[in-house]
């Protein structure tokens, strides 16, 4: 064994008995980090650090990104404020298409109604009075006003049940369209269900007939960028097209 010892005077730089500061420890089974890069830094001759990887010096940060989610993935992503919040859910469902479905599922219940009215003589007081609004919110012995609840409960549990079953009224099922949480692309639970089936149906069958059903559609058509009337915003939901 030598015993000789480094000369006098400042140690050269690559002086073995010059005390560096401590490096971290290397990954666990003493192998270097993946690439063969050394701990101590990037290998003599290679780019500086937070430069493009080696091998390519046009790259960019975003070249080893993840890959975005198929447009079917497993729910819905983006959501508010993601880069796109279209991505990973299925296409939105045409207005015209929502239009169709709600007409559907509107003479589906009013059918009934219509025949249930009868014996309450709704059209009797339709036909005696000036303004529709007034026969619709008056009562006769407190028929009226039992048709009006029986009308409020129908149009509400007729969608509530449906959408909480698989997300399609039966309007919605002939158009190909389905109600779906936004979050997750989930069937909303029957607490969501009922929240947009009130939000929707009670103030046009209370006060607003006309006026309400015109300003969610305007509401639909406006909205960015999940074309959301205030009944999918009170509930979290989206209307979306199916294969079939």
């Amino acid at each position: 064994m030598s015993t000789d010892q480094p000369p006098p005077g400042p140690p050269p730089d690559e002086d073995p008995f010059r005390k560096r500061p401590q490096e971290p420890p290397p990954p666990s089974g003493g192998q270097p980090p993946p690439g063969g890069q050394p701990p101590g830094g990037p290998p003599p001759g290679g780019p500086p650090p937070g430069g493009p990887p080696p091998g390519n010096p046009y790259g960019s940060p975003y070249d080893n990104a993840p890959p975005p989610p198929p447009p079917y993935g497993g729910g819905y992503g983006g959501g508010y404020g993601g880069t796109d919040p279209l991505a990973g859910m299925p296409p939105l469902a045409d207005s015209g298409r929502r239009i169709l479905a709600r007409l559907i599922d509107w003479v589906i219940v009013v059918v009934p109604l219509a025949i249930i009215g009868i014996p309450f003589k709704v059209y009797d007081r339709v036909t005696t009075d000036d303004d529709f609004g007034d026969a619709v919110t008056s009562f006769n012995g407190g028929g009226q006003l039992v048709f009006q609840l029986i009308t409020i409960v129908a149009f509400v549990a007729y969608d509530t049940v449906l959408t909480a079953r698989n997300g399609r009224t039966l309007g919605k099922k002939l158009m190909k369209l389905r109600v779906a949480m936004l979050n997750d692309g989930s069937t909303p639970p029957m607490s969501q269900s009922l929240l947009r089936a009130v939000v929707l149906w009670l103030p046009a069958l209370i006060c607003c007939a006309c006026l309400w059903p015109l300003l969610l559609l305007i509401l639909i058509l406006v909205d960015k960028p999940y074309k959301q009337g205030l009944h999918d915003k009170a509930a979290k939901t989206v209307v979306v097209s199916t294969p079939q």
